[in-house]
Order: C-alpha cells, then structure tokens, then sequence
C-alpha cells in the first residue's frame, strides 16, 4: 500500500466515520493509558508515604516544577497537534512533516532547559517552602533525577502525539502502559532495595519514574517510524522552521502559560497551606495525586478529540465539529460526576492507601470531599477550553485560566486562610470553578458566532 492511499483512509476515518464512534475509538485508547500513568504516579506516593510523612511532602512539594515541566512539553505538543492535523485535512504534506520535525526540535530544547533547573533551581525553590531539613533533602534528591533525566519525557510526549494526530491511539496506550508497568515494577525494588538492589528511597522513586518514561519514548519512536507512514521523521538536512515553530506557539503558547499558571497556583496554595502544618500539604498532594484518576481521562477524551475536530475544521465539516463537541462534553459530565461520587463515598479508604495518620485523616476527609464538588463543572470547563484551542483561540483558555487560577482561586484561599480554619480553604476551588463556568460560556458563544455557525 503507498503511503497516498494510507492517507485516503485516515481522511475517511477523521472525516468520514461516524462521529461518536470515531471520538470514542480515538479517545479510549488514550483514555485507558492516562489511567495506567495515573496509578503509576499514585503509586509513587504509596511507595513514598511508607518512608515518612515527610517524604510524601517532599513529592508533593515538587508538583509547581514537575507541572511546568508538563506544560512546556505537553503544550508545545497541543501545538503540534493542532497544526498537524490540520494540516492533513488541508491535504498539505509538506507541513505535516515539518510539524513533527519542528516539534522533535522543541522537545530537545525542553530537556535542555531543565537539565539547568535540575542543577540549579531544585534546591532554592525547595528552600522557599519549607525550613524543614528533612523534607528539603528528599525533595532535592527526588527532584533533581526527575528534571535532568527528562528527555524521557518530553520524546515520550512528542512521539506519542505524533501517533495521535494520524489517529494511532492505540499505538499511544500500548508505550503509555510498557513505561508505567516498567515504574510500577521498578518503584518498590528501587525504593526498599528488593532482589538485592540497594534501597534508595525517594532517589529510586526518581530513577523508576525517568526510566519507564525513557523506554516509553523509545518504543514509540520505533512505532512512528515502523506504521506512521503519514509523516516522515528525517533528521538529515533538518532546519528549524520559524514560520512552523510560530504555528505551533500560536496555539500551544496559551495552553503552556494555562499550566504554568497551575503550577503558580500549587505553589502558593502550598505556601499557604505549610502555615498550618506539614499535613495539610501533604493533603494536597494526595488530592492531586487521586484527582488524576479522574482529571487524566477527561484529558485522554481532549487528547482524541482535538485532532478530530480539528481536522473537520480543515475540512470545512460544520456538523461534525457540533457533534464531536456535543458528545465530548457529555462523556466528560459523566466522568467527572463519577468522580464527585467517588470522593464522597470513599473517602477514608482512599487517605488510607498513603498511611494516613488520625491527623491526616481528621484534615483529608473534608477536604477531598470540599473540593470535589467543582468536579463536574470543570468537565464542562476542560473539554470547551480544548475546543478553543484546536479552532486557533487558544488565547480563550488562557485568560480564563489565568483568571481562575490566580485572579481568584489564590487570593480567595488566601483570604479564607485567615479565619484560622484549614477546611475552609477547600472551598476556593468550587468558588473558582464557577467564576470559569461563566467565562468559558461566554467564550463559546463568541467562538460559536464568530467561527463555528460559519464554517
């Protein structure tokens, strides 16, 4: 078969498959692996929280630089999405090609970036948050493995979106599932020194992390170039692109600024919440870590939908755009309300899996159960903030992140801080929702008038 008639088919598929089989055959996949890699992290705080509660705070603490970290990896990757699939709906190979060539150049650039953080940010950034000697030794150990072995990371997040924007889903949740098996069995061995390895802590939490990404890239790179016969990845005579680059920022910049702001946002919800106890951040990690269960397949349903609905905006396919974002908000409500419930009906059991003491406990449950509520709300938020940036207004969903995250979520945490009662710092995030809701159905009624009913 030539590689003309493989894009024939994945045109049929993106454009003329019905939609919600296609959005569920394109999102499943991812879906299901971003669940493995949500258990895999979870368990990292397990393995963790077993050395000492400190410990666990140290992980916790790392969240801000481990989130940038994503957001400049992941969004540029939003970019290349973007861009690539539209430009197969266009029929314009050229670009396509120069997208992902473009987006493997970025990747590299990123790895480089935090090698220096990882050498020398790690430790002023621990030592801002906390006096405590302990907590800034694991922290450090921890961190600086994951930041200055991160090329596994980033080529895992280009190769796979490659896969992703020619429709190979599938290909994504078979590499997503090998790197997080790999961590889930390397973790305890590294971590307690099991079959005669020495015990390395949270170090080994680090080293089992950075490994199982690593082979993920490989093996992913290896499917690009063995069955993604649609873009051809040749880095012989390659040149940075400034006008392809330009095309990827435009719409990735936004959702990298939209991250970078969570980080801002953890951080200084960890500021404020280290004045009450060491405790009540570790709360918040573990909140973080559970609500990924949740959070990480409504991301896998944004991760299948974007390349489709992109791809019918080039195609110029009015009524499957509508569909494809009729049924992605619906899946999300679902997954979301799942979610509330589940943190409201289990709470305990769920603190328990991280050695929750009385104290962690008497702190944990009205807190998961407090910021839970938000949940279904953000599902609407989450899946209409993508649609905003596969229609080139990425611009949408950072200014309504912005405004949530810092505008209000902090000052309001912070000024509820100051009734001396941690338990009402939780409700910043309900409150914060909501002032979202609002802005994102605002920005999809301009979106609607001033692209969508014009197609």
């Amino acid at each position: 078969m030539s590689q003309t008639d493989e894009i024939v088919i994945e045109e049929n598929k993106m454009g003329i498959q019905p939609v919600n089989k296609l959005l569920l055959g394109m999102s499943l996949p991812i879906m299901a692996s971003m669940l493995v890699q949500a258990l895999y992290n979870v368990v990292d705080s397990i393995f963790v929280s077993r050395i000492s509660e400190n410990a666990l705070t140290a992980v916790s603490l790392a969240f801000p630089i481990q989130s940038i970290m994503i957001a400049l990896g992941g969004g540029m990757c939003v970019g290349v999405n973007a861009v690539l699939s539209k430009s197969l709906g266009e029929k314009d190979y050229d670009s396509v090609n120069k997208a992902a060539m473009n987006g493997i150049f970025l990747s590299l650039i990123n790895f480089i970036i935090f090698i220096f953080v990882g050498l020398f940010v790690v430790r002023p950034f621990y030592v801002s948050q906390t006096s405590d000697v302990e907590i800034v030794g694991y922290g450090v150990d921890y961190l600086t493995i994951v930041c200055c072995m991160s090329f596994g990371i980033y080529f895992q997040f280009i190769f796979e979106r490659l896969l992703q924007s020619t429709g190979r889903t599938v290909c994504t949740m078979i590499t997503q599932t090998t790197g997080a098996i790999i961590n889930l069995i390397l973790d305890p061995i590294f971590i307690f020194g099991l079959l005669g390895m020495p015990a390395m802590g949270v170090r080994g939490a680090a080293l089992a992390t950075v490994i199982g990404q690593i082979v993920a890239a490989i093996f992913s790179f290896i499917l690009n170039i063995r069955v993604n016969k649609e873009i051809q990845i040749k880095f012989s005579g390659f040149r940075p692109d400034k006008e392809i680059i330009g095309k990827i920022y435009s719409v990735g910049l936004p959702s990298i600024i939209m991250q970078s702001i969570g980080s801002v946002m953890v951080y200084g919800l960890n500021k404020i919440l280290i004045a009450f106890s060491s405790t009540a951040t570790a709360v918040f990690g573990v909140y973080f870590k559970l609500q990924s269960f949740i959070f990480m397949p409504v991301f896998g349903l944004n991760n299948g939908m974007v390349p489709v609905l992109a791809f019918n905006y080039g195609a110029r396919k009015r009524e499957r755009m509508v569909d494809t974002i009729k049924y992605s908000v619906i899946y999300a409500l679902i997954i979301m309300t799942a979610g509330t419930l589940a943190f409201w009906l289990f709470t305990d059991k769920l603190l328990l899996l991280f050695a929750a003491s009385d104290h962690m406990m008497s702190m944990g449950i009205p807190a998961l159960r407090i910021i839970s509520i938000h949940f279904p709300i953000a599902a609407f938020c989450i899946i209409i903030g993508s649609v905003f940036q596969a229609l080139g207004r990425a611009v949408y969903s950072m200014i309504n992140s912005i405004m949530r995250q810092v505008v209000v979520l902090l000052p309001v945490a912070y000024l509820l801080s100051l009734t001396g009662n941690v338990n009402n710092v939780w409700w910043s995030f309900p409150i914060a929702e909501l002032m979202s809701f609002t802005v994102t159905t605002l920005f999809l009624i301009k979106i609607n008038r001033d692209i969508i009913s014009k197609v």
